[in-house]
């Protein structure tokens, strides 16, 4: 414990030394955040106002992209800082604090995408008892099951190691405080701490692809089934999208997470970690939504419900200001007759205007 207090902040090295980069960089992540931010916080306002969107599917879609927000969040602002001041300094609680958020909520998604590969199978293999299976209750404890298995799940990440000693160096070569950057740190023994990582993260992940693999073997055998064309492209396009997104996924963290930190270089992990941290929250709106026509839909009505509240707008503005143009311009009447009158009044009465 008291080798750990030493250190009382860590220095991010951030993507790139490089002074010649570090301005695209900037702009560039800056728009890739910007689209996140709209994206999602959009999907998360579009489907609460659209009352055709209410339904088990589109609730943990909205789950999904607050997921993609919060975690992005926890990130990309120091990304920015780092790109504009260098070397951005992160006190040691708020290392914490930003390894708890960004493991939590990415870990939350880990699990949403297993939660819509039921919901998946529950609508294809099952859509005659889809209202009954998938009711509000099962949904809201589907979901709070997803939030604490994610964050007791980062709960045992951060304090496997957070709970090492930190005495030689407080320089982290990566451009957010993640796990296996701070671990590398360490002047203690981190054997243990690192399987402990890598199991609890090897069964938090496989549980999740268990139960994703499965739906869709499920799916893929009720698709094989169906003689309905409309109903398999249907069920293909839907499979396809969510697939997309689990693959992006899921293929970052294995690559990054699922074996020994001897084994990849740092500077490998930090450009993988800009598609799980910033890409794939960026895309994950446009994977679902791209070729759903009711969100499509709602998204259409919502923009023409704001063209018509904008012309409202407009036309109470120009009918207000010409009001007020017209008031002015009796106002500046009377003012002139007042003045006029006043200075005939002080006239002597021998002289006339």
């Amino acid at each position: 414990m008291e080798n750990r207090t030493k250190v009382t902040e860590f220095i991010l090295l951030g993507l790139t030394s490089a002074p010649e980069l570090q301005v695209a960089l900037f702009i560039m992540i800056t728009l890739i955040y910007l689209i996140n931010v709209v994206g999602n916080l959009g999907m998360i306002i579009l489907i609460l106002l659209d009352s055709r969107l209410h339904t088990p599917m589109y609730f943990f879609l909205g789950n999904l992209s607050l997921a993609d927000f919060c975690y992005s969040s926890a990130v990309t602002p120091t990304v920015m800082a780092g790109l504009i001041l260098g070397n951005c300094k992160i006190s040691y609680n708020a290392c914490v604090a930003q390894a708890f958020l960004f493991g939590g909520f990415a870990s939350v998604e880990n699990l949403f995408l297993a939660a819509m590969a039921y919901d998946c199978y529950a609508a294809v293999c099952k859509p005659l008892h889809y209202t009954t299976n998938m009711t509000t209750r099962v949904c809201v404890c589907l979901a709070a099951g997803c939030y604490l298995g994610g964050f007791l799940n980062v709960s045992i990440h951060v304090g496997e190691s957070f709970s090492l000693s930190f005495c030689k160096s407080n320089v982290v070569h990566h451009f957010f405080c993640d796990v296996p950057a701070v671990m590398a740190l360490s002047c203690s023994d981190r054997h243990v701490n690192e399987l402990v990582l890598v199991y609890v993260a090897s069964f938090n992940v496989l549980f999740a692809l268990l139960i994703i693999l499965v739906s869709y073997l499920f799916i893929f055998i009720t698709i094989l089934k169906m003689r309905s064309v409309a109903g398999y492209q249907k069920a293909l396009s839907t499979c396809a999208s969510h697939l997309t997104a689990v693959s992006i996924f899921y293929g970052t963290i294995i690559f990054m997470y699922l074996q020994p930190s001897s084994s990849h270089s740092m500077d490998t992990d930090k450009f993988a970690s800009v598609f799980y941290t910033m890409v794939i929250p960026m895309l994950n709106p446009v994977v679902y939504s791209l070729r759903n026509k009711e969100v499509k839909s709602a998204f259409k009505k919502r923009m023409c419900f704001l063209q018509y509240v904008l012309c409202l707008l407009s036309k109470i503005g120009s009918v207000y200001a010409y009001d007020l143009i017209s008031e002015f311009s009796v106002l500046v009447h009377w003012s002139m007759c007042y003045t006029r009158s006043m200075i005939i009044w002080k006239l002597p009465p021998n002289l006339e205007l």
